[in-house]
């Protein structure tokens, strides 16, 4: 007659972090929309939706496709990252899991919906979570580190796209911090033993990416060819939207502008992005309402390369959970 009251105790315990969830989504959403809203307040809104109408579905349809191409790219990347950490798999099971954490994070509250998804998916396959999880968490770290190389490099191999200087020195200490990060990963391990034993198990996993920064280059490769991918698919927008500027100016702008994006404060960097457009494209001669257009055109991108997920979703069953006498995997 346990196992009744230990489910609802677990349901019970749930209800908060569920509420506190759905309260950050709904915070998030509500920031995004109150940016997307001064900006079209602040800029008449009757330019934007003239740039919008003005775009050519076939360089949008490019775009997305270029998007979601790059999605089966990083599924490639996170199942190198696994099989790291002994969880060996097909491509089209990663494949799967990657998508179905991708239409997750379109609908479900929180700031890593997509990756618990993805991570829950696969360490119920393996029935080691704890390992899904350092994946993950891997996949997720690896990313935005080759973004800050990424950005930081090309502010300064194209000189010819001026940057304001608080930009460019934001840009170039975190690229800096970055890689250094990079290069003393291996220090870290030893304050490994220093962390209270619960958090220890979760961390363990981890471990193996930190010791070996330079077996993850190749996962960094892939992760600078995706940056490079995602200022191409914005690049397309430009085209579409008539626009003529050379696409060195997206690979600086683009990268920069997904830096500050990736700040969590709204849904999928809505009103951040285009924010940053204004002031980087604007350095390049982009008008306000077409910075703004871009940014709300590369929004309803991604939604709709994320969408694509439903198929994985729908035709994915969840692995079951196996039961274990200490209920702790790994």
């Amino acid at each position: 007659m346990a196992e009744p009251s230990v489910r609802v105790d677990t349901v019970a315990a749930s209800e908060p972090v569920r509420r506190k969830s759905y309260g950050s989504f709904g915070l998030r959403v509500g920031l995004g929309a109150a940016a997307i809203t001064f900006l079209l307040w602040h800029y008449d809104p009757q330019p934007i939706l003239h740039a919008i109408a003005r775009e050519r579905i076939g360089f949008f349809a490019a775009a997305v496709a270029l998007y979601i191409a790059g999605q089966a790219l990083s599924a490639w990347r996170w199942r190198w990252l696994a099989e790291m950490n002994a969880l060996p798999g097909g491509y089209w099971d990663y494949l799967r899991y990657y998508f179905i954490g991708v239409f997750t994070n379109l609908f479900v509250p929180g700031l890593i919906g997509g990756d618990a998804a993805r991570a829950l998916y696969l360490g119920r396959r393996h029935d080691r979570l704890n390992a899904a999880i350092a994946s993950v968490v891997a996949d997720r770290g690896i990313g935005l580190v080759s973004l800050f190389w990424f950005a930081a490099v090309a502010a300064v191999v194209f000189t010819s796209i001026v940057l304001p200087a608080p930009v460019r020195e934001a840009v170039l200490i975190l690229g800096a911090a970055a890689f250094a990060g990079w290069l003393l990963a291996p220090l870290l391990i030893r304050c490994a033993p220093l962390l209270p034993a619960k958090l220890m198990a979760l961390v363990t996993a981890f471990l193996l990416y930190l010791e070996r920064p330079w077996a993850i280059l190749p996962a960094i490769g892939i992760s600078i060819v995706l940056q490079a991918s995602l200022a191409i698919c914005q690049y397309l927008i430009a085209l579409g939207l008539g626009l003529t500027s050379p696409l060195s100016a997206f690979l600086v702008c683009v990268p920069i502008a997904n830096v500050i994006a990736s700040v969590p404060l709204t849904l999928n960097g809505l009103g951040l992005r285009e924010t940053a457009y204004l002031v980087l494209l604007g350095g390049i001669g982009i008008t306000h309402p077409d910075a703004i257009a871009m940014g709300l055109l590369w929004f309803a991108a991604t939604m709709t390369g994320g969408l694509t997920g439903i198929i994985a979703f729908t035709t994915t069953e969840l692995p079951s959970a196996a039961v274990k006498c200490g209920g702790v995997n790994d």
